[in-house]
């Protein structure tokens, strides 16, 4: 199936202007059930309803509020809404470019792809000094009615767009408990160092798969076809053992299954 633009606008660096079409990059394959009335199998709707009264609120009667303090809110209407909305625009404004290691992976949120749209030589040509100067561009754009900020980086040959994280949601791993309790000894980190050079290799994502999802897909499939089928149970993991034994166990597991092959 080709892919589907979903947005249209231009790159701009200082006064050059790339046209671009966004696209992307991935597709929610999230299991997702309606909820159905038990005995019309029929789809039941959500509805605003007043807690106190448990009447239905009507969508007229309903409003937007700021909680300040706990119970304190600041109502805002549509038209106030609408004088915060940022400037409406179709430009990517790429403002620095920076070595990819500049931007922690925490920051990274969505991926979309940047096709061209019309001038392709200067598409492909940024795309390659990108690859060239092993830089990213941070970026700055509006998209429907919301600001973003992202990255562009050049992977084979095209450009791809991750929309950024704010540095107010990112959290810091400074701010995790401090480790408690021993340190690992000598025998356990060498224990480690060979687990990690018997695991090696390359990653192939088509080798893992949602396999919730596989077997939900599988159950519904058979059950449609007047099926009966049963469930297995997932089996619980057992309580941890102590890391040399746990270590130790995982070592020869793997030298067992290099043997075999």
């Amino acid at each position: 199936m080709a892919a589907r633009a979903i947005w249209k606008g231009e790159l701009k660096i200082n006064s050059t202007k790339v046209p671009v079409k966004l696209y992307s990059a991935v597709q929610d394959q999230t299991v997702r059930f309606h909820i159905l009335e038990q005995k019309s199998k029929t789809r039941v709707k959500q509805h605003m309803v007043d807690p106190d009264s448990g009447k239905e609120v009507p969508a007229e009667e309903i409003q937007k509020g700021f909680e300040v303090q706990p119970g304190t809110f600041v109502i805002l209407d549509k038209e106030e809404l609408a004088k915060l909305e940022p400037e409406a625009s179709r430009e990517i404004e790429i403002t620095q470019f920076v070595p990819p290691s500049q931007i922690p992976p925490e920051y990274f949120d969505r991926p979309y792809y940047l096709g061209p749209d019309g001038d392709q030589a200067a598409y492909f040509a940024l795309a390659e000094a990108l690859q060239k100067k092993e830089r990213e561009g941070v970026v700055r754009w509006v998209m429907r009615k919301q600001p973003y900020v992202g990255a562009i980086r050049s992977v084979d040959d095209y450009l791809m767009l991750f929309t950024l994280r704010n540095a107010e949601e990112v959290l810091s791993a400074k701010d995790l408990p401090k480790p408690s309790g021993r340190a690992p000894d000598k025998k356990e980190l060498a224990m480690a160092a060979q687990l990690v050079d018997l695991l090696k290799g390359e990653f192939d994502p088509k080798e893992y798969k949602d396999e919730y999802r596989e077997r939900v897909r599988d159950f519904v499939e058979k059950k449609a076809k007047g099926h009966k089928p049963k469930l297995h149970l997932v089996k619980s993991k057992r309580k941890t053992a102590a890391l040399d034994k746990v270590l130790s166990k995982s070592i020869e597991a793997l030298k067992k299954q290099k043997k075999a092959a």
